[in-house]
């Protein structure tokens, strides 16, 4: 399992959370999205690795801005 967590502009309150959780939960490999509005970060954990640009462009397809990757990628056995 890989743990990543992102940072993303323009969460404001739990529905934009929602949004954005709910796209990345679509990707291929993805087991567990945390959404902190209050620190605009989102926790993707993940069966492999995932392409940095598959998680921007599900977080624009929710309508915010996928700023970078938040500290590191952990992997978790």
């Amino acid at each position: 399992m890989t743990k990543s967590t992102y940072t993303v502009s323009g969460m404001v309150c739990e529905h934009c959370a929602g949004f954005v959780s709910e796209e990345i939960e679509h990707l291929v490999g993805v087991t567990a999205v945390v959404v902190n509005v209050g620190s605009g970060t989102v926790t993707v954990t993940s069966d492999r690795d995932l392409d940095v640009a598959d998680v921007r462009t599900a977080v624009e397809e929710a309508g915010y801005e996928l700023n970078d990757r938040f500290g590191q990628r952990s992997s978790m056995s």
